[in-house]
């Protein structure tokens, strides 16, 4: 028997992924209560009783889609200890992000909160997460190296997440994205000729005392 509250458990997840859909397809602008009460197959009243808004909808369809990619792209990095299987990670995080719709979940929002400033705390907590991850993948694959103190994986977190949102409204003008899969080819191209940067310098040992036990 279906209970009240398995009842608007479902109704939740349809708004979600109603929500979802409809800021993929229609962008910010063509979101409404109204067009994702209709993708969902519920009264638009059901967005508010549920969610207060439309806005803290779609937050709770990004924290989805988030949580999603990132047990993903976890797995997809796990095995990379070089910075080449590295860049051959990145590449296919990127492309299933694309094909997923998840930077441009990320992204309408980013845009949306330029214009709505109680967005912005919002949008900042949730990218913090994504810059930990690409900064911890950094330390594990080149900490302690030359290259990571030339190029601090923290700084790179920061770029890499700030290219991760450019690079969706970019493919808007680019659509067959050649340009964007050029970069990781170069990417590509590069990271071979940099592995003597990401060498570990081994530590010095501290020389034995010169005193003689008495």
């Amino acid at each position: 028997m279906t209970t009240r509250r398995d009842s608007g458990a479902e109704t939740r997840d349809r708004l979600i992924e109603a929500a979802a859909e409809t800021l993929k397809t229609q962008g910010y602008a063509g979101t409404s209560a109204r067009t994702i009460a209709k993708a969902a197959g519920v009264n638009s009243a059901l967005v508010f009783y549920h969610f207060g808004g439309v806005d803290p909808l779609l937050l709770a369809a990004l924290d989805r889609s988030s949580e999603e990619r990132m047990r993903a792209h976890r797995e997809t990095v796990a095995g990379a200890t070089t910075l080449e299987e590295l860049v051959e990670a990145a590449t296919r995080v990127y492309r299933a992000d694309i094909e997923g719709g998840h930077i441009t979940l990320f992204s309408e929002l980013v845009g949306a909160s330029i214009a709505r400033p109680e967005l912005r705390a919002e949008i900042v907590k949730r990218a913090d997460p994504w810059i930990d991850f690409v900064e911890q993948t950094l330390e594990r694959v080149i900490g302690g190296s030359p290259l990571a103190r030339l190029l601090p994986p923290r700084d790179v977190a920061y770029a890499a997440i700030t290219f991760y949102l450019g690079v969706n409204l970019f493919t808007h003008l680019d659509a067959d994205r050649t340009r964007t899969e050029a970069l990781f080819g170069l990417a590509a191209r590069v990271a071979p000729r940099a592995r003597l940067l990401t060498l570990r310098m081994p530590r010095r040992r501290r020389p034995a005392s010169s005193e003689s036990p008495e």
